[in-house]
């Protein structure tokens, strides 16, 4: 197994597609797809691309930590008893464990992700 791996921005193979948990939606219909393209130390660590259509969700990190890069597409996260802050293509953010807040994609949103899970 190589120990560099590139990240596939537009995999070709089929995605897991889900929808947020009934008590985490807040609004819309938003559809999520995810390309998981790698797990690593025990499955601890998992990387890949990951899709949502617009809609609101509640986010909750838990003991996860997720680093996001932003390929395509506009979201708003509110950090509860924190800002509203908004990302775009480019943009990069971490997640830490414990965030507790809302997931708000305003167009269809792409992201590179990294979660480390305890």
């Amino acid at each position: 197994m190589p120990l560099l791996l590139t990240i596939d921005t537009d995999p070709n193979f089929t995605p897991k597609q889900a929808v947020p948990d009934e008590e985490r939606l807040i609004s819309g219909n938003p559809a999520y797809k995810t390309w998981a393209q790698d797990a690593s130390k025990g499955e601890k660590v998992l990387t890949g691309i990951w899709e949502a259509t617009p809609g609101e969700h509640h986010s909750i990190k838990g003991t996860v930590y997720e680093f996001c890069h932003i390929i395509s597409g506009v979201v708003e996260i509110d950090e509860k008893d924190g800002e509203t802050k908004t990302y775009r293509a480019g943009d990069s953010f971490v997640m830490k464990p414990g965030f507790v807040g809302v997931w708000r994609t305003i167009e269809t949103v792409r992201k590179i992700y990294v979660c480390v899970y305890d």
